[in-house]
């Protein structure tokens, strides 16, 4: 009998060891293990390979490899090229998305170049390069055989691609900042994308004239900080729906014999979301302005725009949007400021404009708002045409003259009985 208790007392020690020593990370589902090396640097994912023989090949099937100052921390060239190197080689499977990023000088040109090359030869989907070398990095041939990819960022690049090049069929989201494009490169790349949803350009050398056929494009982000700049023509672009166009542009801007405000809006009937930065108002106030667009922006539910007060054909070009946007819900108003004398007169429009009625417009933002008079008579005139409007932020451009604002602003009357002012610090 001693023995048999014995015996039935022992078994229950021995789970209780088994369970001590259960690894649970390892038991996970392979779908989570993936989800938990992801989150941490390349490196340490690698290093997973020898915690056991379970873990041996986890890390050589991640599909996205990141390879940057945060998940590689060493700053020597060849630590950093020998770790990308084994990652490739040991690499198992698919690889979806692959980053690079080193903020220093340190990477060479043949390293990047073989890496692409891998790449080319795996199915590549998702592609990310930021040089920050003190020169352009150019694509090297073998980049533009990637056919499978759906996303492309660049950061510093040079683009110039072989006379063979049919574009990137499967691509829908293209992002490149800094980038220089040789000749004529960027309207054939945007024809030979038919899928493209998503375009960024962000300070891109090559870029004269913006001319593209894109049928399927969604977004549309552009910003030119310097350089010439001579035309936008957007074609077969009917499903563009958010669109953002930044530009420091000089007074020698192109004349066309139509209005570039009409022009500009006859392929995007279905735009929900716009954006003018800088001087971009003043390219589409080149020309002739109408009363309202030929076709009115029925979706457009967001606009923010920068104006210069002084010139009257802005403030008319502004208004033309305004009344062509029937279903406008938000503005706003960046005040573009210019040491320049007035630019026609100023006086006449908001007697012109008094009948305005902005019915489904509720929120506004004035910003880097002086207190002249052009600005005042501007805020005053939406808050008489806005009858649902529910508020109006100010935020002056600077703390002079900053009590008198508020003063006047708190003084003028509102067409809608909910609307509150706030009034921000500069």
């Amino acid at each position: 009998m001693g023995h048999s208790s014995q015996n039935q007392t022992e078994p229950p020690k021995l789970r209780s060891k088994v369970e001590i020593k259960t690894d649970k990370i390892s038991n996970l589902p392979s779908d989570v293990i993936e989800k938990i090396l992801l989150l941490l640097p390349i490196r340490d994912a690698v290093r997973t390979s020898v915690l056991s023989r379970k873990w041996r090949y986890k890390s050589a099937t991640l599909p996205n490899l990141k390879f940057d100052s945060l998940s590689v921390s060493t700053v020597k060239q060849t630590t950093f090229a020998n770790i990308v190197d084994q990652v490739l080689l040991l690499h198992i499977g698919p690889i979806c998305s692959f980053l690079l990023s080193r903020p220093d000088d340190f990477l060479a040109n043949s390293d990047i170049e073989r890496w692409i090359l891998h790449l080319s030869r795996n199915s590549i989907k998702e592609f990310t390069l930021e040089n920050w070398k003190s020169h352009l990095y150019e694509m090297p041939l073998c980049f533009f055989s990637c056919q499978d990819m759906t996303h492309i960022d660049l950061y510093r690049c040079l683009l110039q691609p072989p006379s063979t090049f049919k574009g990137f069929r499967s691509l829908k989201s293209l992002c490149m900042e800094n980038v220089t494009l040789a000749p004529d490169v960027f309207k054939n790349l945007i024809v030979c994308c038919p899928l493209l949803k998503t375009l960024r350009l962000l300070n891109c050398d090559g870029l004269r004239h913006l001319k593209m056929d894109a049928p399927k494009l969604e977004l549309l982000e552009v910003e030119v900080d310097e350089g010439v700049f001579e035309m936008v023509n957007l074609q077969n672009t009917l499903n563009l729906a958010d669109v953002s166009i930044t530009l420091a542009i000089n007074d020698d801007l192109r004349q066309v014999p139509d209005s570039n405000l009409v022009q500009f809006f006859v392929h995007f009937p279905h735009i929900r979301r716009l954006t003018f930065g800088r001087n971009f108002l003043k390219y589409l106030a080149v020309r002739g302005l109408p009363g309202k667009l030929p076709q009115p922006c029925l979706c457009l539910k967001f606009l923010s725009i920068s104006i210069r007060f002084k010139a009257l054909k802005e403030i008319l070009a502004a208004l033309c949007l305004l009344r062509s946007s029937p279903a406008l819900q938000e503005l706003e108003i960046f005040a573009h400021h210019e040491d320049r004398d007035v630019v026609g007169e100023v006086n006449s429009w908001l007697d012109d404009n008094q009948n305005c009625q902005f019915t489904e417009l509720q929120r506004v933002k004035m910003i880097s708002m002086s207190g002249g008079k052009h600005e005042l008579d501007f805020i005053r005139f939406l808050l008489l045409s806005s009858p649902v409007l529910e508020r109006m932020t100010v935020k002056p451009a600077s703390y002079n003259g900053y009590s008198e604002l508020l003063k006047k602003l708190l003084l003028f009357r509102r067409a809608s009985l909910c609307a509150e002012i706030i009034y921000l610090d500069p």
